[in-house]
């Protein structure tokens, strides 16, 4: 069980690779794109076919190439790598979103193949060590040229400041989105994330086709191989850049062997603290995390907030549903104020939202957090499992939108959870109303009909626990602001975990959003000593 907690590491190389200043290159070796090998007939058919036979065989892994040579290059000597910008795929056409691509190294050590698409052929991108500057690091002379890439992004068109998109390592794949910064990542599928005492299967593309938008338009196409184990699986991403990023997911999956949990549309990403346990951290920084929640829309409608923990132990939470409108993992907290760090700035950092495009039927969500102690690690996956067994031999055809926002694509029509805040119980002044077994829950909403909503008494607070007592319950609005605070204290016995649910109601009418949480009163007991 587990997931790839070197991704971190890789991906704040990259984030080096695309935003230091380019070396002046000699234009002597500079060519006017990568070498390409001789055009081969492609489609997505011949494409899901191939994944198809695949499956009917016994899973091959590739041999290592180069070991030694991609082990030596670690993550200060990665950073010195740089893609010459004039060698870039469709680097002169005009208008066009140029790809550069990335080099191998000891946390992506596997290539892939890639290749362009164009009128229905396809022509393999050939690896060169001429592509890359090496700076300092003297390994210019010592690589051979069938290395091979890690992966690609996709720069902005225009004057090719930034990029938007990249696809490397495993089945990862991400987008800065529409604030122009990296955070949490996708990936193809999940094998047995959250399986006791099954380690988990990384299946990976091991080859990529790009086809360029057609003149005028706006949608990179990217097509997969994914090949595993226990799954293999033909894809192809639509991808749009215009005020979000817009992907368009069609998969057709193969099993070659039994899964005990096959995870659709995963979501990776990294959350340590924020406003509401943030007494535990020991950085300087107010907040660190790359999502704050996980937001579901229900078959039945209902708009749930799950506020992320790093929870002292592992923990797996499932949450039935059939046929979802959506899930996603998302920063709903984009003050600057509230993370004060202008290096690699956690408040713009994107939301993503899966929306699935066709029914899919019975089945959960699942969430998965693991404790951290530091931000270089991901610790949080969300993903969608099915009640249909996932059997040898079956396969799946598989339809979903990724949005890449800065706001959930669909707004709830009622208030949203914007902050959860935990303190000591009871009333101030009063001692004995602060049991040693309590704490102060405070959840603070805004939007949907609260907008317009005055200051008033009679608006409840629905609260409930799994276990244990709820007392003080109340909600008011924020003098000056148009947020409404629901307060609610809870009294506990035990260390086991304990479920929580809350929501604002006006008569028979839901203002908000269901808000439910996970606490664990043993975790909280050190820094709110001294009350």
């Amino acid at each position: 069980m587990g997931i790839n907690l070197t991704r971190r590491r890789l991906l704040y190389a990259i984030a080096g690779l695309t935003t230091v200043s380019w070396l002046d290159i000699d234009r002597a070796l500079a060519t006017p794109g990568p070498p390409l090998a001789a055009p081969e007939p492609f489609s997505f058919e011949r494409l899901r076919e191939r994944a198809r036979q695949l499956a009917r065989r016994p899973f091959e892994p590739a041999p290592p190439r180069h070991p030694k040579l991609i082990e030596a290059i670690d993550y200060d000597t990665y950073q010195q790598i740089q893609f010459r910008r004039d060698s870039a795929l469709w680097a002169s056409t005009p208008g066009a979103m140029p790809v550069e691509f990335f080099h191998l190294g000891r946390y992506a050590n596997k290539p892939v193949v890639i290749y362009v698409v164009e009128d229905g052929r396809a022509r393999q991108v050939r690896y060169s060590p001429r592509l890359f500057d090496y700076g300092n690091t003297g390994l210019r002379t010592k690589l051979p040229d069938d290395l091979g890439f890690a992966g690609f992004h996709v720069l902005n068109p225009g004057e090719r400041q930034g990029d938007w998109l990249a696809f490397m390592g495993a089945s990862y794949f991400r987008s800065s989105g529409p604030l122009h910064q990296y955070g949490l990542s996708a990936r193809g599928i999940a094998v047995d994330t959250v399986v006791p005492g099954q380690p988990e299967e990384f299946p990976r593309f091991t080859a990529l086709w790009l086809q360029q938008p057609r003149e005028g338009g706006n949608t990179l196409t990217v097509y997969a191989l994914l090949e595993g184990e226990s799954i293999t699986g033909a894809y192809r991403f639509e991808c749009r850049k215009d005020a979000a990023v817009v992907m368009d997911v069609h998969a057709q999956l193969f099993q070659r062997e039994d899964i005990a949990q096959l995870g659709i549309a995963p979501l990776t990403s990294m959350y340590w603290y924020s406003e509401t346990n943030h007494r535990r951290s020991t950085d300087w920084r107010p907040e660190i995390h790359d999502s704050d929640g996980l937001a579901m829309w229900t078959g039945k409608g209902e708009r749930i907030w799950r506020p992320l923990n790093s929870p002292p132990y592992i923990q797996t939470n499932a949450f039935l549903d059939h046929n979802p409108k959506g899930f996603g993992l998302l920063q709903r907290d984009r003050n600057f104020d509230h993370y004060q760090d202008d290096g690699v700035f956690y408040n713009r950092r994107p939301s993503v939202w899966v929306e699935p495009m066709s029914a899919w039927g019975e089945g959960a969500v699942y969430l998965l957090e693991m404790p951290t102690n530091d931000e270089i690690q991901d610790n949080i996956v969300a993903f969608w499992v099915p009640a249909r067994a996932a059997s040898k031999g079956t396969s799946w055809n598989l339809d979903y939108r990724l949005y890449w926002v800065a706001t959930e694509p669909y707004i709830p029509d009622v208030g949203r959870v914007v902050a959860t805040r935990i303190g000591r119980s009871g009333i101030p002044g009063q001692h004995e109303t602060r049991p040693p077994n309590a704490r102060k829950f405070v959840i603070d909403f805004t939007g949907g009909p609260l907008a317009q909503l005055r200051q008033r008494y009679d608006v409840q607070v629905i609260a409930e626990t799994s276990r244990g007592a709820i007392d003080n319950a109340y909600a008011l609005k924020v003098v000056g602001t148009d947020l409404w605070r629901a307060f609610f204290d809870l009294r506990v016995d035990g260390k086991e975990a304990v479920d929580l649910r809350c929501y604002l109601r006006l008569g028979e009418r839901t203002l908000t959003e269901t808000w439910i949480y996970q606490y664990f009163p043993g975790n909280y007991g050190l820094q709110l000593a001294g009350r």
